[in-house]
C-alpha cells in the first residue's frame, strides 16, 4: 500500500532553499481539497496506468485518495492506520499509519514535522516554468527513492514519484480548494459497503 499516495510562494525563496518552498505552503494549511491526474509508468517509462479522482487532506493525520476511473478504489488514512477501499470487491485491507506512510509524498502532506526531519530536499532546474524541488526520503526502509515536486505561482501542481523499482507514478492536480470545509465522514470507511477486511499488520 505504498502511497503516491495545490499540495502544497516566490521563485526566490525556492532558488534558495528547497526545504523553504515547501514549508512556506504547507504553513497554515489545514485542509485541502483536489482534483488529480494519476500517471504511472514502468522502468522502461511506457505507461502502465492511468487513473482520475479527487483528494481530501484534513491535517494533521488524514486524507483520502477517492479514484474514480479506471476502477472505484479509496485510500483513506484517519491518523493511526491507512485503509484501502476497493469498492467493487467490497473488500479493505488496512495497516498502521507509521507503516504505510514512510518516505512518501503522503507522509509530507498528513504530518506537521518540518520537511525536514524525513527529507533532504533541493531545488532544481526548471524547465516549465514551474519551481521544482526534489525530495529524498531519509528512511532507508521505504520503496520511495526521489519525489519532484513542481510548484505554480501559488500552488504545487506537479508531483513525480519514483519507486526502488524504476517505476514512476506522476500526478498532476487541479481546482485545489485551500482549507476547505471537510466533513469528517470523509475520512471514515463505510463499513456497510464491505465484506472483508484483511490486517496487512
Amino acid at each position: 500500500m505504498a502511497l503516491m499516495t495545490g499540495l502544497f510562494i516566490g521563485s526566490a525563496v525556492a532558488a534558495d532553499n528547497g526545504a523553504q518552498r515547501v514549508n512556506d505552503y504547507l504553513s497554515g494549511l489545514n485542509s485541502l481539497q483536489a482534483k488529480f491526474e494519476q500517471y504511472t509508468f514502468n522502468a522502461d517509462r511506457t505507461q502502465m496506468l492511468e487513473a482520475r479522482g479527487t483528494l481530501y487532506l484534513q491535517r494533521p493525520g488524514r486524507f483520502r485518495w477517492e479514484y474514480e476511473t479506471p476502477n472505484k478504489q479509496v485510500i483513506i488514512a484517519d491518523g493511526k492506520r491507512v485503509y484501502l477501499h476497493d469498492l467493487d470487491l467490497k473488500q479493505v485491507s488496512h495497516q498502521s499509519q507509521a507503516k504505510a506512510l514512510r518516505g512518501t509524498p503522503a507522509l509530507l502532506l498528513a504530518s506537521n514535522d518540518p520537511i525536514e526531519q524525513h527529507f533532504t530536499a533541493r531545488p532544481i532546474e526548471s524547465t516549465d516554468g514551474r519551481d521544482w524541488v526534489e525530495l529524498i526520503p531519509r528512511d532507508r526502509e521505504t520503496d520511495v527513492v526521489r519525489i519532484e515536486l513542481g510548484f505554480g505561482k501559488d500552488t504545487l501542481d506537479s508531483l513525480i514519484m519514483e519507486d526502488s523499482f524504476g517505476q514512476e507514478t506522476r500526478l498532476n492536480f487541479s481546482g485545489a480548494q485551500r482549507n476547505a470545509s471537510l466533513k469528517p465522514d470523509l475520512f471514515k470507511i463505510d463499513q456497510r459497503a464491505v465484506v472483508d477486511f484483511l490486517q496487512v499488520d
